[in-house]
């Protein structure tokens, strides 16, 4: 495919983008939660309505954590917290692929100019191509599985963290792996808050959220110490880095 034909896909992929995060906007969790109460005493039809959640949240820009309070309200804690991360997964697998799709034609071009110098990139499309590129420097030295779940710790949009994952070819197998082990301690709290709630409500983890959000951002960057050490050290310090790394593989 050629590159106009890639970037009229990815113009394409923005403008259905902005009209989801649109659409977000004027039709709020709350809006959609408020028939939760009256659909619990029926569990078939409160399980389709999660079912629906799930599948439209893509659509809706939505964040997860409060479907998860959902599930955890109609299922309680020890049923809830295998359905809601079930329900993460599938949520998060069609803007996964969609990402994919949207920049297969563009990841090689931008893995082939990762080391050139921004003064000679072209002015057009240069912005979005250096956001690739620390992207992909991201996942270089973290690692795709630690990368990935470091991105589900930090407390920033499900969505944007999927999209950089699929932009940098991370695979599907640690894609999901990852956005499990990531997104294990925000959906546990948040079935919890759900399962002990009166009510059902969209404000998420409530008077919790900032406190779970510092910690949750506190392990992102524990799990990014040690790859980010390594890195800084190789860059300080490549002469001699080369040279330890000769040593052991003629150890080996």
């Amino acid at each position: 495919m050629s590159l106009s034909s890639a970037r009229t896909r990815a113009l394409a992929g923005a403008i259905v983008a902005s009209g989801m995060v649109a659409t977000g906007l004027i039709v709020s969790p709350s809006t959609m939660l408020g028939a939760v109460d009256s659909l619990t005493a029926d569990p078939l039809l409160f399980g389709l309505l999660v079912v629906g959640l799930y599948l439209v949240r893509p659509l809706l820009a939505w964040p997860t954590t409060p479907l998860a309070v959902v599930v955890g309200y109609g299922f309680g804690a020890a049923v809830g917290l295998p359905i809601a991360l079930l329900g993460v997964v599938v949520t998060v697998l069609p803007v996964f692929v969609a990402a994919r799709w949207l920049t297969a034609d563009d990841a090689e071009p931008t893995r082939r100019t990762r080391d050139i110098p921004p003064e000679s990139e072209d002015g057009d499309g240069g912005l979005l191509e250096r956001a690739g590129d620390t992207v992909a420097r991201y996942y270089e030295t973290a690692g795709p599985l630690r990368g990935v779940t470091a991105s589900r710790l930090a407390p920033i949009p499900s969505d944007i963290a999927t999209c950089a994952a699929a932009v940098s070819g991370v695979s599907l197998r640690r894609f999901v792996v990852g956005t499990v082990i990531g997104e294990l301690p925000w959906t546990t709290a948040a079935v919890v808050v759900g399962a002990s709630a009166a009510t059902i409500t969209s404000s998420g983890l409530g008077e919790l959220g900032v406190a779970f959000s510092l910690v949750c951002a506190a392990a992102a960057v524990f799990l990014l110490a040690g790859p980010a050490y390594r890195a800084i050290r190789t860059e300080s310090r490549p002469g001699t880095d080369e040279a330890e790394n000769a040593t052991r593989s003629a150890d080996s």
